[in-house]
């Protein structure tokens, strides 16, 4: 063998074995993190079915069944006339988009992996990743059902109009973004009372189907009743969602700047809960728990 062969040969086991790792910079760590954070998305939204198209219809699906069981409900209950005037089925969507956006968010933050997940092994991993992938992915999968949802009554039934759209978006992130303070505090409390945080979970998710107020006007609803309601961020981001999707409704009782300030307490108490969590997370935790 050649001299200069073997030692071309061992530079080229020595670099292999000893690289020279270069300094990221600021913009090129925030990429790859963006890019993890898609990535995490892409397999939660794949997670409910392996084909993601019919995870998307399941999803839409459930959505026009809910909202046919609460449209029936309101005709035989002859509800009608405590509803705004305008388009009567857009009324019930209004209700309905916001509640499933806020309860799936809630749920899928609260059940994101945490610091003992088999997944945070893996190194460019790690809880913020895991919580941000989740809340995306329940925000891409409602965006996009109830954009299909309304587009497929617009066409195929009547037009609708809507008021304001900037501010139906608005209040439809509000909901979405309140749910995901809320989850990060289950998300925080879990590890501790793991059976306890998900029965909470459970009832809150399940009294929204009444406390968020999509059954209601609150422009409607006496002094007393309110109060019953007032502490619900859902409550006031699909109230104010109505004030800004129909013309004829102004709401009085309800706050557009409550379901903001309640996502970012809520924020700022689970990722303080979150990383003290971390720094005394241990293996065992994911065994028995």
């Amino acid at each position: 063998m050649p001299v200069h062969d073997a030692g071309t040969r061992a530079r080229q086991g020595l670099g292999g074995m000893f690289r020279v790792e270069t300094r990221k910079t600021r913009i090129g760590g925030a990429f790859e993190l963006l890019a993890l954070i898609f990535h995490a998305t892409v397999r939660h939204v794949r997670k409910t079915h392996g084909n993601a198209v019919i995870g998307l219809l399941l999803n839409i699906m459930q959505t026009i069944l809910m909202v046919a069981v609460f449209y029936v409900m309101f005709d035989l209950l002859n509800l009608r006339g405590a509803a705004i005037r305008g388009d009567f089925l857009l009324y019930v969507m209004s209700g309905i988009f916001l509640f499933m956006t806020h309860t799936k968010t809630v749920g899928a933050v609260a059940g994101s992996e945490g610091p003992t997940s088999p997944m945070m092994k893996h190194a460019p991993m790690n809880t913020i990743v895991a919580i941000a992938s989740a809340a995306l992915a329940a925000l891409y999968i409602q965006t996009l059902s109830a954009a299909i949802v309304l587009f497929g009554y617009h066409a195929a039934f009547t037009p609708i109009t809507i008021y304001d759209p900037i501010g139906t978006m608005w209040f439809f992130l509000l909901a979405w973004f309140s749910g995901l303070g809320i989850g990060m505090v289950a998300l925080a409390a879990k590890p501790w009372a793991p059976e306890l945080v998900q029965l909470i979970t459970s009832i809150y998710q399940r009294a929204n189907m009444i406390a968020s107020g999509k059954m209601f006007v609150a422009n409607m609803l006496p002094s007393s009743m309110i109060a019953l309601f007032d502490w619900n961020p859902l409550f006031h981001a699909i109230d104010q969602g109505r004030g800004a999707i129909f013309l004829n409704y102004s709401p009085h009782y309800t706050s557009a700047t409550y379901p903001l300030v309640l996502g970012l307490v809520c924020l700022m108490i689970g990722l303080m809960g979150e990383f003290y969590t971390r720094r005394h997370a241990s293996l065992s935790w994911g065994a028995t728990r």
